[in-house]
């Protein structure tokens, strides 16, 4: 039998029995599109983090206040008033960082016209987009001058400007927050959701002396809630961390053997641990999904077996006439294969389609790549051989005498 027909012939005999060709092949199809499917969700939760990891800057450091004390009971880290505005000043003169920002965020109702909507309110100074990487859509940012005078403008996120504003472009109007006016400055690119699963796009910017004296108000003039500082560059995080403990414990008057009166969290190596976990949960759905492709080769190895047994006499006559025991191996070893591929073509389909149902109804972020689709197809192809190795072998080494005898 020449190369040419043996496909043909392996199609021919996979074409007798359809059902059991079918059923045989469902085990595959399955597989491969379990396969497709957990690794474009496993894709999609790391573009998720990804994106979280981008949106939220590169080389921070977050300085938060220490813990609060009262009648012996210690409360949690950050519910102390020990960081300033001018601690973020001080901060910004490190030669380790290229900028701090203070903040003083808070919740508060907003409202336009008839409109009204409840987001965090975040008092910042211009140096806070600069270390979020927060470029606006559109107008401008405040300045310096306006958080010198407590001014009343505002930057808008896009999940506020929507809501708030519709389709009227929000530049130039004026919204009310806790019912004091507010003019619109700008409005803020799309940051999406962050690490801990905060919509970023929900918020207001003001000044942050607008926050602490006219929106909040302020037990402790001039204390902010955190500040967020970058280091020059990833090699300069340690330098900066250390530089910042050793500022703000000086500006604190902070004796030798006194704990600090605040904390330090390393936001970028917090970003890369949720991102090495990303990672270990797409090969780990990937390695689980996997199983249902063996399970789909031993199925087809134990069709194959059986296809021998049931055909000992066909190849009997075959390799009677002159049949070549490497064409006998060839034809069985051709029908595994094509029970893969055909199974590995129909599976793929139907991870890719799983995949988007599964973004439509559960509103989940999937990413299906052409990558996973090549490897899910070639892992099929590859079982498809080496699962059906051992039965074509079995029937090459048939002996002619022996086959013709089988009833």
């Amino acid at each position: 039998m020449s190369w040419h027909a043996a496909p043909a012939e392996a199609w021919r005999a996979l074409g007798a029995n359809r059902l059991r060709t079918a059923l045989t092949m469902l085990g595959m199809i399955i597989g491969v599109g379990a396969v497709v499917l957990m690794l474009a969700v496993g894709e999609g939760a790391r573009s998720t983090v990804n994106q979280a990891i981008r949106a939220m800057g590169s080389q921070l450091l977050m300085v938060a206040p220490g813990a609060s004390s009262a009648s012996g009971l210690r409360f949690g880290a950050g519910t102390a008033s020990t960081l300033t505005v001018t601690d973020a000043e001080a901060m910004n003169r490190l030669p380790s960082l290229s900028a701090a920002a203070p903040a003083f965020p808070s919740g508060a109702q907003l409202a336009y016209g008839s409109r009204n909507w409840n987001a965090s309110v975040f008092g910042v100074t211009p140096e806070y987009l600069t270390v979020r990487s927060w470029n606006l859509e559109s107008g401008q940012a405040f300045t310096a001058g306006d958080v010198r005078r407590g001014a009343r403008v505002a930057l808008l996120g896009q999940v506020v400007a929507r809501n708030l504003f519709g389709e009227e472009d929000p530049l130039g109007k004026t919204l009310r927050i806790k019912n004091l006016p507010f003019l619109v400055a700008g409005i803020l690119e799309r940051k999406g959701q962050s690490l801990d699963g905060r919509d970023q796009d929900d918020v207001v910017m003001v000044p942050i002396t607008t926050a602490q004296t006219k929106l909040f108000g302020n037990a402790f003039p001039g204390t902010v809630r955190f500040i967020i500082a970058q280091a020059r560059s990833a090699e300069h995080m340690d330098d900066a961390e250390a530089d910042i403990i050793q500022l703000l414990r000086d500006r604190h008057r902070l004796g030798e053997g006194e704990e600090n009166d605040f904390t330090i969290r390393n936001l970028t190596a917090i970003a890369e641990t949720a991102a090495l976990s990303a990672r270990a949960m797409a090969v780990m759905l990937g390695a689980i999904a996997s199983v249902s492709l063996l399970v789909g080769g031993i199925g087809i190895m134990n069709i194959m077996l059986v296809s021998v047994t049931e055909r000992t006499r066909e190849i009997g006559i075959r390799m009677a006439v002159g049949a070549r025991r490497r064409d006998i191996l060839l034809q069985f070893l051709l029908e595994a294969l094509l029970l893969c591929v055909l199974g590995g073509l129909a599976g793929a389909l139907l991870g890719v389609g799983g995949s988007w149902l599964v973004s439509d109804l559960a509103g989940m972020t999937v990413v299906v790549t052409g990558a996973a689709i090549a490897l899910s197809f070639l892992f099929a192809a590859g079982i498809g051989v080496f699962f059906g190795f051992y039965p074509a072998r079995k029937a090459a080494l048939l002996k002619p005498v022996e086959a013709l005898r089988h009833e």
